[in-house]
């Protein structure tokens, strides 16, 4: 007896099979979609990416302006740290390394150096920066803030810290010009005492990222 070939069967298993390499294709193309849309999402953040970090001391002195009419000339890797009339005006020249624009939200402060170990501030805690300060990429810029009331929080021991001459923390917000990569930048603001000269300089011990993973 001549077995019979049921092509029907046949051509059932080759459509299965046909399928089932085009689900792998298409799986693979779409992973490869994917992977490649992933690599061009970070390229495109890292093009934003701002970071502030201390001027150099060979960049320009910056002539700065608080609300008030209070003027100061900050020089390169330096800090404006100063009690006039009761308000208490702070500042520091930073140049940004990034990529992007980097522009402050706020800022928040701490008595003593902080060292990277010690948690930064909680993002809804920060003041908020009172003006638009915009850092460009590869430039120098600087940052602002001033205290004014004797019953804010932050007066009785910053006004000490600056009587006395002794270091404290500033903590700046930032993030890109589409308000983005928000990052958090820990200033140690230290005192250099030369006589009756105190001139401040800030140094950089961390930073931290909110709107990604972060390394550490």
């Amino acid at each position: 007896m001549v077995a019979t070939t049921d092509w029907s069967t046949i051509a059932t298993l080759a459509t299965a099979l046909g399928t089932l390499v085009l689900a792998v294709a298409t799986f693979a193309a779409v992973r490869s979609a994917n992977r490649a849309a992933r690599v061009a999402e970070a390229a495109y953040q890292a093009n934003l990416r701002p970071v502030l970090v201390p001027s150099r001391i060979q960049d320009p002195v910056q002539k700065i302006r608080w609300m008030d009419d209070h003027w100061a000339h900050l020089e390169g890797g330096q800090a404006c740290v100063e009690s006039v009339g009761g308000s208490l005006y702070l500042a520091i020249s930073v140049r940004n390394v990034g990529a992007g624009i980097a522009v402050p939200f706020g800022w928040a402060l701490r008595d003593g150096a902080s060292t990277g170990e010690v948690p930064h501030a909680d993002a809804a805690d920060f003041r908020l920066q009172m003006r638009d300060l915009w850092v460009a990429p590869s430039d120098v810029g600087f940052w602002q803030a001033a205290i004014r009331e004797p019953s804010d929080p932050d007066y009785p021991w910053l006004s000490r810290a600056v009587a006395e001459r002794t270091a404290f923390t500033v903590e700046v917000l930032y993030g890109d010009n589409d308000g983005g990569q928000r990052t958090i930048s820990r200033f140690a603001m230290i005192p250099f005492v030369s006589g009756d000269t105190c001139r401040w300089y800030p140094t950089v011990s961390r930073h931290w990222n909110l709107d990604r993973p972060d390394p550490r």
